[in-house]
Parts: structure tokens; sequence; C-alpha cells
């Protein structure tokens, strides 16, 4: 009788675990949820590019915007739940890192404005957290966190080390021609850091990707007559594949063609769209051009308001190839990083190449093709890999004091050598 009572308990208790264990990701659970965006609060377009990452102290707030495809507005709430460096949930208590209570309404939204494809367009400012770090933040719909409709990470950090980077030729000399490795040095005059070799932590990530991140470097040596810690390895566990700039798609325009667009077609509830046919850079020599580093701006150059009358445009991509092994996917942030369903291309033997539909908000998107594989996405095969290629690195610095329940994320730097965006 006893235990009956006792089940639920111990049930909640058992999912806390799990989910404390279980690292918290990116990831929208609802079809109509689209275009989900986390960036620094900025009146300049191209600051939808930048990472949700934030100074402590930083004047601007992060701001949140999601489209829901739908007729009427629905309530959504938001959560933000702080993590460790590896995102498993922290000891935190939520008091311990905010003011206030920790559910937040969404209430700032706009219908749009004679789409064909009617949605709500939501925009919330994150509250201002106290303690740097790991964030996750939650939003879920009538105020009931079973129903999440997506979680979206962030960063807080503050700046209490220099951390200086630079992209330099790998160690392995067969991977020069390919490949960048990033060097780091760490001056922490300004924070006592105790035992640093274990309490301390250093995350590299490339072009924003959270599945390719460089996680668990051992310090090259440690000078603490200088307060510096190195990271110059030589076992290329500081490497990155270069990869290729990345190609891209102009769908600013519904009333006529963009840059590799094939063709527009409105129809009276949606437009379509075929992208040019793509076809495989591997063996190719580099060529320079402006990228986005594989991100997206919502943009519209035929209306005034970007957010609201922007069309949602369902959009065929042409990979032209023979039927291969196993199937290519579109990766990209238009894509989630080939987690959203849709990114898997199927092999058309009449057009003789691979095709995917996704469904897009009108903007200029990035993208590549690339295989799955055990140790994660292989573009290379379609699009070559060349150290000239510019990309965009973080790296992030935490440390945990002696007996600290939480990971501080107390230096971060963004290097973008060769800087060629626009």
């Amino acid at each position: 009788m006893a235990l009956r009572y006792f089940l639920p308990f111990i049930c909640f208790l058992m999912q806390t675990s799990l989910m404390a264990q279980k690292p918290m990701e990116d990831k929208v659970f609802d079809e109509n949820i689209q275009t989900v965006r986390l960036f620094p609060a900025s009146a300049d377009l191209s600051g939808q590019t930048n990472p949700p990452v934030i100074s402590l102290q930083a004047p601007a707030p992060l701001v949140l915007t999601f489209d829901d495809i739908a007729y009427e507005a629905d309530l959504y709430s938001a959560k933000i739940i702080h993590c460790n460096a590896d995102w498993t949930l922290s000891k935190l208590r939520e008091a311990d890192y905010l003011s206030q209570y920790n559910e937040f309404n969404i209430n700032e939204y706009e219908y749009g404005i004679n789409t064909r494809i009617p949605y709500i367009h939501y925009t919330f400012t994150l509250p201002t957290v106290t303690k740097s770090g790991n964030y996750i933040i939650k939003v879920y719909r009538g105020r009931n966190e079973a129903n999440t409709v997506f979680t979206k990470r962030f960063m807080v950090f503050q700046n209490q080390v220099n951390i200086g980077a630079s992209v330099v030729p790998p160690s392995n000399t067969s991977d020069r021609q390919s490949s960048q490795q990033i060097d780091v040095l760490i001056n922490y005059s300004n924070r006592e850091l105790l035992d640093p070799i274990n309490n301390s932590k250093i995350v590299i990530r490339q072009n924003q990707r959270w599945d390719q991140a460089v996680y668990g470097l051992k310090p090259t040596f440690i000078r603490e007559d200088l307060r510096q810690i190195d990271y110059r390895l030589f076992d290329g566990s500081n490497t990155f594949q270069a990869g290729n700039e990345f190609r891209f798609i102009d769908l600013r325009y519904v009333r006529t063609r963009g840059r590799n667009v094939a063709s527009v077609k409105m129809e009276e509830d949606v437009v379509f769209a075929e992208a040019g046919i793509d076809e495989s850079r591997d063996g190719q020599g580099y060529l320079e051009y402006l990228d986005l580093n594989g991100q997206y701006v919502i943009m519209n150059v035929e209306r005034q308001n970007h957010n609201l009358e922007s069309e949602y445009i369902l959009v065929t991509f042409n990979l032209k190839s023979p039927e291969l092994p196993e199937s290519p996917y579109i990766l990209g942030a238009l894509t989630q990083w080939g987690t959203v369903p849709d990114a898997k291309m199927s092999y058309n033997p009449q057009k003789e190449c691979y095709q995917s539909t996704l469904f897009l908000k009108q903007g200029w998107y990035d993208y590549q093709f690339g295989l799955k594989s055990e140790d994660g996405w292989q573009t290379a095969p379609f699009e070559g890999s060349h150290f000239q290629t510019e990309n965009q690195y973080e790296i992030y610095f935490y440390y945990r004091e002696m007996g600290s329940r939480y990971d501080e994320l107390i230096g971060y730097s963004l290097i973008n050598p060769n800087k060629r965006r626009f």
C-alpha cells in the first residue's frame, strides 16, 4: 500500500536523474514551429547570423523569434535551464541564476501579412541571468512543460581570462591542404585558478556547430609563473576539416528568380521553388567568395517587413549524382545541421539526381551536402576541403571552483580569420 503512494515520487526522481545525465540540445518537437532564431539584439539584419552568446554584463539582450504555422495565436511559455559544460543539467537551483520566477509568458506576437501560408511571428527578449555558463531556453505550449515545442541553447560568459587563438596549418603534414588547426593560449592573470588541469575545460566549435565541437583537450603545458595555459597540440585533436565555402540559394524574391533558383511558381495557397542543379565540387580548386558560414538570414526585398510579409516556400534541392550506397543530406542551419527528417535526400532515377524539399521562409540560405558516418558528417565527397576556406571558430573556457555546483564560463573568443562575410 505504501509503495503505491511512493511510486509517482520515485518515477519523478528517476526522470529527473535521467534528464540530469542526458545532454540537452537544440531541437524542435512540433512541425508547425518554424524558423527558430536566437541571437543578440541588433538592428542589423546580419546580426541574425551571430551566435547566441552574450556577456553577463552585456547591455543588449538575446532575442528569440519563431513562427507558428497557424491561424490563431497560442499561449507559449518559456523556462531557462542552467547546464554544465557538457550540456547536462547543473545542480544550481533556479533562484541561484534568476532573480524572478522561472516561467515567462511569450506575449509579443504578430500575424503574418497577406501571406499564402498563415503564421504568427513570436518575439521574446530573454531575461537577465546572474551566473555565467551554458543555458537552455525551453518553450512549451499552454503552460504545460510536457508539451514542449522546442529547446534552444545559449551561453553567458564573463571576461575573466584572456584567450588568444589562431588558425595554423595542421601538425600532421598529410592534413595541411584540407584541415585547419586551432592553437589556443589562455592567460589567467586576472583570475585565480586552482588545479586548472582538472578543474578547467575548453571547447572549440566551428561555424556554430555543436555536432562537431571539440571537447576534452588537455593542455600542452601550463606556465604558472606567467599564469598561462597552452593548447598547442600535435596529435590532431584540435584539428578541423576546413571544408569549402558554402553553397547558397537566394529566396528573397517570389515574383522573380533569385540566384541559384531555377524556377518559382506561385499558387493560390503556396509558393514552390526549384533550386538549380548542384554538382560535386570534390577535386576542384578552391574558389573564394562570400558566404554566411552555414547560417541564414530572413529577408524579403519585394516587401518592407521581413518578419511578417515573407512567404513560406516549398523549395526542392537537386544534387546531380549517380545512385550511392547511402543517401546524402542537406547540411546547414536550414536543416538544423541535418537533423530534420527532410534533410535526407531521395534518389530520382529519371533526373539522375538526389532531391529533397524543404519548407523555408524567404531569405538567403547557406547549405552543403554530406554523408552520415560514425565519425560525424562527411562533406568532402561533395564539397572538397581546402585550408584556405574561411570558417568561424569559437573558443569557450569553463572553470569549476573546488566544491562548486556548476561550470562557470569565464572566457570566450570568436575568431574569423580571413573574414569575408557580408
